[in-house]
């Protein structure tokens, strides 16, 4: 069971999705420390079991933490997970779109490039499928994990790339352009929700050393080891304070290191914005009911 009395359903609930490990991982365990229950959405509900009971053991509840299986390179696997999760009939006061790949290459399952299918589109779903639920919270937010590495897509978007297979060699440019979304979209909604009660923010972690990175090539692994990496604790501190602290009146804005700093002037093209929204909008129609 989850959150089977009446007092339960009025704590937060937080839906982390790639809560399994890393940042995500790190997140779920603060929340579920300042006592609000967490919904980790992963692909695998063995390679989560441990951080359940973890939070489980933690709380002292079995319904402090519930998991969800979700694919986000499979938009039917986004819709079922939505609605698994809607028919808890819970509130939602915190969405953390957190799960990310890079360095990885193909296309998902409807045919989008690898990482704008994943890092993207998916989380675009998920967030479009559980707003209403959000505007029945007081004062919900909407978090986005970006990244710095917005800043390997100033050329913009390539609309026709997004649905062929990766190019690059190492993925980058690919996770380059996901990420420039994933700042445009949280800069949309959060025009979008402007009088809602909803916030919306985006944030780059910094370079965390962590399961991202799986995938890119060998001989490009030296070459992000040439600056520190952060440890996954340290880069969940930009999410935590935008789940927890961040003033509303920020809504739309672009995080790093805790504050609001300004991305790539592309990042901050309002007609760029619109256009990739209803661009995912109609790629995602057939999965929105």
């Amino acid at each position: 069971m989850f959150i089977s009395d009446e007092l339960g359903k009025q704590q937060p609930i937080a839906l982390i999705t790639g809560a399994n490990a890393g940042i995500g991982q790190v997140t779920a365990l603060e929340l579920a420390k300042k006592g609000i229950r967490v919904v980790l959405a992963t692909r695998s509900e063995q390679s989560t079991q441990p951080l359940l009971d973890r939070i489980r053991q933690m709380t002292q509840s079995s319904e402090s933490a519930l998991w969800l299986p979700l694919d986000l390179a499979d938009l039917a696997s986004v819709r079922a997970c939505a609605q698994s999760f809607l028919a808890l009939n819970v509130p939602l006061r915190y969405l953390i779109n957190n799960a990310g790949v890079a360095g990885a290459k193909g296309l998902t399952a409807q045919g989008f490039e690898w990482a704008f299918g994943v890092n993207h589109l998916g989380h675009f779903l998920l967030t479009r499928l559980l707003l209403e639920r959000l505007k029945q919270s007081p004062e919900a937010r909407v978090v986005t994990v970006a990244s710095r590495a917005h800043l390997l897509a100033l050329s913009g978007m390539n609309w026709d790339a997004l649905q062929r297979t990766t190019q690059s060699l190492t993925a980058a440019k690919e996770y380059g352009v996901s990420k420039l979304a994933n700042i445009l979209f949280s800069a949309e909604l959060g025009r979008q929700l402007v009088g809602t009660g909803v916030s919306a923010y985006s944030v780059h972690p910094g370079v965390v050393a962590t399961s991202l990175w799986r995938h890119v090539p060998k001989f490009f692994l030296p070459i992000l080891k040439m600056r520190p990496m952060l440890t996954a604790e340290q880069g969940a501190r930009t999410t935590l304070h935008c789940v927890l602290d961040a003033p509303q009146t920020e809504t739309g804005l672009y995080y790093a290191d805790a504050r609001v700093q300004s991305p790539s002037k592309i990042a901050q093209d309002l007609e760029l914005a619109r256009h990739l929204w209803e661009q995912s909008m109609q790629w995602t129609a057939a999965y929105a009911h």
